[in-house]
């Protein structure tokens, strides 16, 4: 017969145990999922929020001209794919804004200076090179200031290329490095580049989308470059 010590002794070792409310597996189960279901949330939101703005972000035609606006449009429609409708030029599936800025450095930041920075721009224009061929299409890779006389350390502001399924002819364009002066560049020993009053003005703005395509009107010769320009309606 049990004692009265060993039927305290069954009894402890005999009481059912305790049900476990907590567990350590089913506890981090629940967090995975919990975890993942946040994640999952907050990639969506994120995904909507990028389409949103990819649906309301602007895209821009930048040129910095100030001439008949006529030939400007011609300008456009000899390099990019595209056609004009209802005064914007289509292409790609989007549209796209003109914005004639004017020539030089404080027409430029006066006309962008409410243009969102996470606008879509491409700026065509013309430019000068002391050795490129005349007509020559130049994807600009960099910009950056023209100041030959005085040395200073300055980075050159990388630019985004223009998507070849935007140009009517990808195979024929040249890339290069844009100078930008505040003047007209009459004589320079740089050589493969282009010369430019606006782009490196621009690209300092701080756009997170800019590309540049320019097109040679002269080798450092005003006089050629007014031609260039004034007959833009004829090539």
């Amino acid at each position: 017969s049990l004692t009265r010590e060993n039927k305290s002794e069954y009894h402890i070792c005999n009481k059912k145990k305790p049900k476990v409310i907590f567990s350590a597996q089913r506890y981090n189960k629940k967090l995975n999922y919990s975890t993942f279901c946040s994640f999952f949330l907050h990639l969506c939101n994120i995904c909507c929020t990028f389409a949103q703005n990819s649906k309301n972000m602007r895209h821009i035609i930048l040129i910095a001209e100030s001439g008949d606006f006529i030939g400007e449009k011609k300008l456009i429609a000899q390099h990019l794919n595209g056609e004009w409708r209802d005064g914007v030029w289509h292409m790609n599936g989007k549209d796209w804004e003109v914005l004639v800025t004017g020539v030089g450095a404080i027409n430029v930041m006066h006309a962008l200076r409410d243009i969102p920075r996470d606008a879509n721009l491409i700026n065509i224009g013309y430019a000068g090179s002391a050795n490129f061929d005349i007509g020559s299409v130049v994807q600009v890779t960099h910009a950056r200031l023209n100041h030959p006389a005085v040395q200073y350390p300055e980075p050159e502001l990388p630019l985004q290329l223009v998507s070849e399924s935007l140009l009517r002819d990808p195979n024929a364009c040249l890339s290069a490095v844009c100078y930008s002066n505040t003047d007209f560049v009459l004589q320079s020993d740089y050589r493969d580049c282009v010369f430019d009053m606006e782009l490196a003005f621009i690209a300092g703005l701080g756009f997170s989308s800019l590309a540049s395509i320019k097109i040679v009107s002269d080798n450092l010769s005003l006089h050629t470059y007014r031609e260039v320009a004034a007959g833009v309606d004829e090539v």
